[in-house]
């Protein structure tokens, strides 16, 4: 396995891949799951304050989500999450924008109640092709341990 509870590092950053979004997948998403205005046309994103089209905040999640998973967690010790913190949409996602994602990782700690598994706190961020900040989401992860028996 690529990933288990001890390859993590407090303090480090590991860049993963990127998505660009499409108008079709942004207009898609929207249909199916978050229909606002400004996320099914290129006209009521212009007549909002985006002043274009955008995609849905949970779209971006949704892709990096799905890079997370490409790039670290198919190979990995994973047995999911307990859950998302603070996701914070900070800049809007345009068509042909290319989203790339860096996962930092902020504290871990060995389950007290199940020792064969840790708790990766990290704050997934995503870039635009600008440079720009547009997410950021905490998150916790349950990973098992490569060897439990050696951090006792």
């Amino acid at each position: 396995m690529t990933f288990s509870y001890e390859d993590f590092e407090v303090g480090s950053a590991v860049q993963l891949g990127a998505h660009t979004f499409s108008r079709e997948e942004i207009v898609g998403f929207a249909q199916r799951y978050d229909p606002q205005p400004f996320h099914l046309s290129e006209q009521a994103g212009e007549a909002s304050h985006f002043g274009g089209l955008i995609a849905s905040g949970w779209n971006t999640c949704s892709a990096m989500m799905g890079i997370l998973v490409r790039d670290m967690l198919s190979d990995s010790t994973s047995m999911g999450s307990p859950g998302l913190d603070n996701i914070r949409w900070l800049k809007p996602v345009r068509v042909d924008d290319t989203v790339r994602l860096t996962v930092r990782v902020l504290d871990k700690r060995v389950s007290a109640s199940k020792p064969d598994r840790g708790i990766v706190s990290t704050r997934w961020e995503a870039h635009n092709q600008k440079g720009e900040l547009v997410l950021t989401v905490d998150s916790a992860a349950l990973f098992g341990l490569r060897n439990p028996a050696a951090l006792r």
